[in-house]
């Protein structure tokens, strides 16, 4: 069974839909006591880094969270805004990020050649795989792995060992990440035909 969090900044709906499709357990849950319960936890995000974690520190569900994450070591994954969330800070906004990886999230504004290269990046990108993850398996470096983008802000992690994926965008960037339990995509996996489907499968499998 996937938990899904809705702290109310994910797009759940079509996440639902396609663990659905792949005939994979789902439930969304909100409170403290039913993500205390869950044993696999899926961390979606549309939006803004600050009015995100706003919503997670406001609503009670941090502890909780850093509960199932860091002590119990459930598998962890976080899409979109909910892998930026996993970071230790953004340049969007001021806030800390829960700090479970350890990278930053950072402005493509500041760091391409936005005459080159619309922002937000936005569309069909390749991923590189780095090295082998469960979250990855049965990829191979000789497919051309493709997901669907969006997002104006990328990842940076402070050590290669926590980078499973890594795309091109005028920059290159950490598109997958892993500390141990815990996963990032910065795509929407959901959206991402095959390859997406395959990624899911994968973390339910976790």
């Amino acid at each position: 069974m996937i938990s899904i969090v809705n702290y109310g900044m994910g797009n759940i709906g079509s996440i639902v839909n396609m663990l659905k499709k792949i005939s994979v357990p789902v439930e969304v849950v909100s409170t403290p006591e039913e993500i205390f319960k869950a044993k696999k936890i899926l961390l979606p995000g549309v939006g803004a880094f600050d009015a995100a974690m706003t919503k997670i520190n406001e609503s009670g569900i941090r502890s909780v969270l850093n509960e199932k994450a860091l002590i119990e070591k459930v598998p962890v994954l976080g899409i979109c805004l909910g892998m930026q969330l996993l970071t230790n800070n953004s340049d969007e906004g001021q806030l800390p990020g829960l700090a479970w990886v350890n990278a930053s999230t950072l402005s493509f504004r500041k760091a391409i050649d936005t005459n080159l290269f619309k922002v937000p990046h936005m569309g069909w990108n390749e991923a590189r795989l780095c090295q082998s993850s469960k979250l990855t398996s049965g990829f191979s470096e000789q497919d051309e792995v493709r997901f669907y983008f969006v997002h104006s802000y990328y990842v940076k992690c402070m050590n290669d060992k926590n980078s499973i994926l890594k795309t091109e965008y005028g920059i290159e960037f950490d598109s997958g990440i892993q500390n141990d339990n815990i996963f990032g995509a910065q795509f929407h996996p959901e959206k991402s035909h095959k390859y997406g489907m395959k990624l899911l499968e994968n973390f339910a499998r976790i």
